[in-house]
């Protein structure tokens, strides 16, 4: 049995799940979100817990047993309490700025960028250099910092570009010429 999957989830107050024809619903005060369940898996309420359990062995159920309650786990925590990233951009001249739904990056090509936020998410600028993404959402959260992240990677040569948070960047030494 894998131990992740069995590990019943706990739905706080504020908090309603509904399975209905093979899809979960988790309802908040902040939204809505939905998802499919995976095949051979099975999710059943009882009060305010939550158990997913799959119905055979096979390799793909177990594979699928763990990451349902995980995906179902994460539903739960971002109504409740939401996901956040934060990036940093490094670079002299690089900036951000908000216009709307929109993030404006000047990171050194000829023109600016303009990324246009999806629905679900918001960002915030602070400083200038540092850009917060919310959402309810973690796997758009994470996809939508990834995509900033990749407008300018970190170049290992000079250390600029838009990085994570934290994110510990090693620089390489450069051509020793004569």
């Amino acid at each position: 049995m894998s131990r992740i999957g069995r590990k019943p989830i706990t739905l706080p107050q504020s908090i309603k799940l509904e399975v209905k024809d093979s899809e979960v619903f988790v309802s908040g005060k902040t939204g809505v979100l939905k998802r499919k369940i995976l095949e051979g898996i099975s999710v059943e309420v009882d009060g305010n817990v939550v158990y997913v359990k799959r119905a055979n062995d096979d390799k793909k159920t177990k594979g699928y047993h763990g990451l349902m309650r995980t995906l179902i786990a994460n539903m739960v925590e971002g109504i409740d309490k939401g996901f956040e990233k934060k990036l940093e951009i490094v670079g002299i001249g690089y900036r951000a700025e908000m216009q709307g739904n929109d993030l404006i990056f000047y990171l050194g090509y000829s023109h600016p960028i303009r990324f246009p936020l999806p629905e679900g998410i918001s960002a915030q600028v602070e400083k200038q250099t540092l850009i917060t993404i919310k959402g309810i959402d973690k796997e758009l959260v994470g996809t939508v910092a990834a995509k900033i992240r990749a407008l300018r990677k970190p170049d290992v040569y000079k250390n600029k570009g838009i990085k994570y948070a934290g994110e510990i960047l090693r620089k390489k030494a450069g051509k020793s010429g004569k």
